[in-house]
């Protein structure tokens, strides 16, 4: 249900007590729950010993810019993508508005996050008081005790990386570095007086296996709104939430997923209508086998995204 602001901040510090009750120090998650992968073990990222890692591509694919020619910036982006896409086990996110039907069957990729070797949330005060810049990358390395040659350190310049880069026409972004910076975000995009809602893909049963194929059981619900804010984890020591919203050709529906070893899944999907200004190399076209602007692009939003919309009275 949606709340209004005050009821979110109640619940937030609810939250945040929880959730802070162990290793409440940034720098001590990193050690606890970010765990070290020797830079030679490729095959343990490709099968889900880092889970962050693993998330990489995945982000990569919904967050992948339009080249601008001459864009030092994005040239950087697309280098750093590029050296990053080995570690995505599957491409299966992604799928088109025609699919969209009871008894479609898909096959899919749900990734499990192990919350005990997972990156944490941390409070808005700890989160203002270490840095969050590209340019702070050679001290954050020594703040967190890790090499600039690991895998982490990567991973952190990807995340830094991509929180930077200029807007997109029509795009409203926000890296969130805490539930409370994210919660200011939403109330700013869709005003301050208006109630916001969270969706969230919720797994009924945990899933068996990472790729599946899942049949549509339900008639798809589309979400009426007339603004989304797609909110996606990225790799880091702790928890970050990549935020953006696009203006225009965004259709969000709830989804009925019935899996062919058992699993079920509530899962939030959104449909982008317009992909005319996407990076041509996105792995959405390879997958879809179709060119920027010529289709709607649609994927699933993974358990631990969130979904804002507003709610409309």
């Amino acid at each position: 249900m949606g709340v209004d602001v005050l009821s979110w901040r109640l619940i937030l510090c609810s939250l945040l007590v929880l959730l802070f009750a162990k290793d409440c120090s940034a720098r001590k998650m990193t050690h606890t729950r970010w765990r070290e992968v020797p830079d030679d073990d490729t095959n343990g990222l490709q099968h889900n010993r880092e889970p962050d890692l693993q998330q990489l591509s995945k982000d990569d694919h919904l967050l992948t810019r339009h080249s601008r020619d001459g864009d030092h910036r994005n040239h950087e982006h697309a280098h750093l993508s590029s050296h990053m896409n080995h570690m995505d086990p599957s491409d299966k996110i992604f799928f088109t508005i025609e699919d969209l039907q009871v008894g479609k069957t898909l096959p899919l990729y749900f990734y499990y996050r192990d919350p005990s070797t997972s990156p944490h949330l941390i409070s808005r005060e700890e989160a203002n008081s270490i840095p969050f810049s590209l340019a702070k990358l050679p001290y954050l390395l020594e703040f967190f005790s890790l090499s600039k040659e690991s895998p982490q350190a990567k991973a952190m310049e990807y995340t830094l990386t991509q929180c930077e880069l200029e807007l997109m026409e029509g795009e409203t972004k926000f890296c969130a570095t805490s539930l409370e910076s994210m919660l200011d975000f939403a109330q700013a995009t869709f005003g301050s007086e208006t109630q916001v809602k969270a969706l969230t893909t919720n797994h009924l049963r945990k899933p068996v296996a990472p790729i599946q194929n899942y049949t549509i059981v339900e008639e798809p619900r589309e979400i009426l709104v007339p603004k989304v804010i797609g909110c996606h984890t990225m790799p880091y020591p702790y928890v970050v939430y990549y935020c953006h919203s696009q203006e225009g050709g965004n259709r969000l529906f709830e989804i009925s997923l019935g899996g062919e070893n058992g699993d079920r899944v509530q899962a939030i999907g959104v449909c982008h209508m317009d992909t005319s200004r996407w990076d041509p190399d996105n792995p959405s076209f390879r997958v879809l086998k179709i060119k920027p602007g010529t289709a709607p692009v649609c994927h699933i939003f993974p358990a631990d995204n969130i979904v804002w919309v507003p709610l409309l009275s």
